[in-house]
């Protein structure tokens, strides 16, 4: 493996009427309060008013920004942004999923910033300073609550990057399996396949000699694929949710990758999509996937036979490396489509009129990928695969 350094800060906080920890946690940061949320989601389960009621408690003084949508948009930024600068806002707490934490940190990074927060996003600025904030997750997927990652899309431009900082990690992060309970069967599929798409991100490299890695992401694997079909059957198993709410924390807050960098071209690959179409990331992500590992196989069989023997449980006698390997992706397609994940872009009505426009958008920043390197021709058939 790879020479590496690692560290994260953020205060995990995990279990069952954990919320009131809030009481301790907020305080040492300010009373001037932003509470960052949705589409009113926490509204109708409670955990606003549960929310609101502790930061009344603690004489906070509370402004808020609802609304952050699904793929968090720069203009919901700049609001964010505008009322830090205005307020003297001193704290943010972002209450739910990926999307509401990526905002909060874009924000964060913005109210610290004299020009416009997009110069960050998209790498031309290196931020030097940022607000503190808190999470309250509501939806297990993106791992945003425990990393120093957050993807913004700016609907004008039709544009959808990843950046990060170390200066957007978390102070806390506030995890009660419970706020997840009313999460619908579409989100929570969404969110169980992008838990396992981090990990495949990180899974694909060529650095060797990393056995315990590779077994930390495999165990990750084996646990989502053994506890989701029990999930989509009782949405309000406890244990069920607990597992899957941590699984998502665990696949990317840097514990799988140390050692070696991942390759994340799929993501790339989806973000053109979301950002033309703003489809879930989640269905993006389990359309393109398979078809990116197919595109790829030959570059290791090895690891993709690994993968498929170890996770999938793919009997290996009498085939060759190669039908192994097809045959655990085969089977992680079956999978997700048992779940009821989308398997074709024509899911969402996307046909191949913008397959250019989008393989444009994914080259935006280079080449995608390190475990395969790929070019437009290689992008546009990995689209083509999709259809």
């Amino acid at each position: 493996m790879n020479p590496f350094t690692f560290h994260n800060p953020t205060k995990l906080i995990f279990g069952e009427g954990q919320l009131e920890q809030l009481r301790t946690e907020i305080p040492p940061f300010g009373k001037k309060i932003l509470l960052v949320y949705g589409g009113g989601s926490i509204k109708r389960n409670g955990i606003y008013d549960n929310v609101m009621r502790i930061l009344q408690d603690i004489d906070a003084t509370v402004y808020e920004l609802p609304g952050v949508e699904p793929n968090p948009r720069l203009s919901t930024v700049h609001k964010g942004v505008d009322i830090c600068k205005a307020e003297g806002i001193e704290f943010l707490l972002a209450v739910g999923g990926g999307s509401v934490i990526d905002c909060t940190k874009a924000i964060t990074i913005g109210a610290k910033y004299e020009g416009d927060v997009w110069d960050i996003i998209t790498r031309k600025v290196t931020p030097t300073d940022a607000l503190p904030f808190g999470t309250v997750l509501t939806l297990a997927a993106t791992g945003s609550e425990m990393n120093s990652g957050s993807v913004i899309t700016n609907w004008e431009t039709k544009e959808k990057y990843g950046w990060g900082s170390p200066l957007v990690y978390p102070k806390f992060s506030i995890l009660d399996p419970v706020h997840t309970f009313t999460v619908p069967k579409d989100h929570t599929v969404y969110g169980i396949v992008d838990i396992m798409s981090h990990v495949f991100e990180q899974y694909f490299h060529h650095v060797p000699n990393t056995p315990l890695q590779d077994r930390m992401c495999e165990s990750i694997l084996k646990t989502v694929i053994e506890t989701a079909p029990k999930l989509i059957e009782d949405f309000d198993h406890y244990e069920h949710r607990e597992t899957i709410l941590y699984c998502g924390t665990m696949a990317l807050n840097g514990i799988l990758d140390m050692g070696f960098d991942g390759d994340w071209g799929t993501h790339q690959i989806e973000h053109a999509v979301s950002a033309v179409y703003d489809i879930p990331h989640g269905g993006g992500l389990a359309i393109l996937f398979p078809n990116w590992m197919k595109y790829c196989l030959e570059e290791n069989v090895d690891r993709f036979k690994q993968l498929a023997i170890r996770v999938f449980d793919v009997n290996p006698e009498r085939k060759s490396d190669h039908e192994i390997a097809l045959e655990g992706i085969e089977k992680l397609r079956a999978f997700w489509n048992s779940l009821g994940a989308p398997s074709r872009l024509a899911d969402y009505n996307i046909d191949d009129s913008q397959l250019e426009v989008l393989a444009e958008k994914a080259l935006a920043r280079g080449e995608v990928g390190r475990f395969k390197r790929l070019n437009k021709e290689d992008i546009l058939e990995i689209y083509k695969m999709s259809l």
